[in-house]
């Protein structure tokens, strides 16, 4: 089959105009190239597509299972009014509708042109889902726990999670959310297991809050933490990705091999990169603009990012900080405030870098020939300017 489009996005080459793309019927890339090139048999058998076709999407970070909290946050609370939500909220719901709700979120992502999936979770309630998805996934099995004297039990029970992963064939491996959330040892602990296999993810840089809380022991969430009673990590006078990676280090040697993925980066600055750059041999920077507004009313410095050369990647986040699990509308948004940035720079971030950043390259994340990436149309184009207008959907066609 082969199907043409006013632009082509390979993502490994530059977009070809008038370009089509050919697949045979299990959906391996067979070739892509300009129309033109096509015999005239080929050329008016091929389907025509108005609009630009892109290889499926990778949503580099998600909690497919907090889909039933849609609709009931806050926006604007920061951090600490975040985690206030998330506590009071997320078990609310049976566990037939959270997953219900989940599978439908999946669905949807999938319909939308998300074929690959890195994915954080707190239990086993996706498990059946993702495995009968489509949509590869990565799984981070992500713990919390300030006190040092649970750690071993926490990690444990990860490790249990993560057997039961395996044994329904998926991958999935225990990863630390934050500095704030863990005492350092199960920060630590966590980390240097999920980088056995190969991956962790890790929530970076997110707010001010978590900033001031870690170099100072101030602000929003450090009260927050001392209202309730939570042990607080140590106060550092340095960035939270430095007291991160200074951590790590007390049980895995720099350079530390793995693809970790720092997640938000909203607060990062050049400092906390050029520490990151000396630590971590595979570091990706995922954004999730829509989210950092969500909670914060912030945007992640993604000229400051590109500046460093840096391996972007884009993510949703989830329905307790986002309206919509939507790779389109981030993308939207990361051009209307960042109108600069070329829209073929900005879907290598949402396909090839967020496949390599889980290890799914070799069949994600471009049209190279012999993948199976999936093919996505967005529709509604402003092809002069290039970029996506309000009425811009994606929309997968195979």
């Amino acid at each position: 089959m082969i199907y043409r489009a006013d632009y082509i996005f390979p993502i490994d080459k530059e977009p070809i105009r008038n370009g089509y793309v050919e697949v045979d019927n299990e959906g391996t890339i067979l070739s892509c190239g300009s129309a033109e090139s096509l015999d005239t048999n080929s050329r008016s058998s091929a389907e025509y597509l108005k609009g630009i076709l892109i290889p499926g999407f990778a949503n580099s970070h998600c909690h497919v299972e907090l889909s039933h909290m849609k609709g009931l946050f806050r926006q604007g609370t920061g951090m600490d009014g975040f985690i206030q939500q998330i506590n009071a909220l997320r078990l609310t719901v049976s566990k037939e509708k959270r997953v219900a709700a989940l599978r439908e979120q999946m669905e949807q992502m999938y319909s939308a042109g998300v074929s690959v999936l890195a994915d954080i979770s707190n239990c086993d309630e996706s498990f059946e889902c993702k495995v009968s998805s489509p949509i590869y996934s990565r799984t981070y099995l992500e713990v919390f726990g300030t006190e040092p004297e649970d750690a071993p039990q926490i990690l444990a029970g990860a490790i249990e999670l993560q057997k039961k992963a395996k044994q329904m064939g998926l991958d999935a491996a225990p990863t630390p959310h934050s500095p704030y959330t863990m005492s350092p040892l199960l920060n630590r602990l966590s980390a240097a297991e999920g980088l056995k296999s190969g991956y962790i993810s890790y929530h970076n840089q997110e707010s001010n809050q978590e900033e001031d809380m870690i170099r100072y022991g101030t602000g929003e969430l450090a009260e927050d933490y001392k209202a309730r009673g939570c042990s607080m990590p140590p106060v550092t006078g340095e960035s939270a990705l430095k007291y991160f990676l200074d951590n790590l280090q007390k049980e895995v040697k720099a350079p530390i091999e793995g693809r970790v993925l720092l997640v938000h980066n909203t607060v990062t600055d050049q400092e906390s990169i050029d520490e990151a750059l000396k630590v971590l041999k595979s570091p990706y920077w995922v954004v999730c603009p829509l989210s950092n507004i969500f909670i914060h009313r912030m945007l992640p410095p993604l000229d400051l990012l590109r500046a460093n050369n840096l391996t972007i990647c884009v993510g949703t986040d989830s329905l307790s900080s986002n309206l919509q699990l939507s790779m389109v509308e981030e993308i939207r948004c990361i051009q209307g405030h960042f109108p600069h940035i070329p829209l073929k720079e900005i879907l290598k971030w949402c396909c090839l870098n967020g496949a390599c950043a889980v290890g799914a390259e070799k069949r994600f994340g471009s049209f190279t020939p012999g993948k199976r990436p999936g093919i996505v149309l967005i529709d509604n184009i402003n092809l002069e300017k290039m970029e996506l207008t309000k009425e811009s959907r994606s929309g997968r066609i195979i």
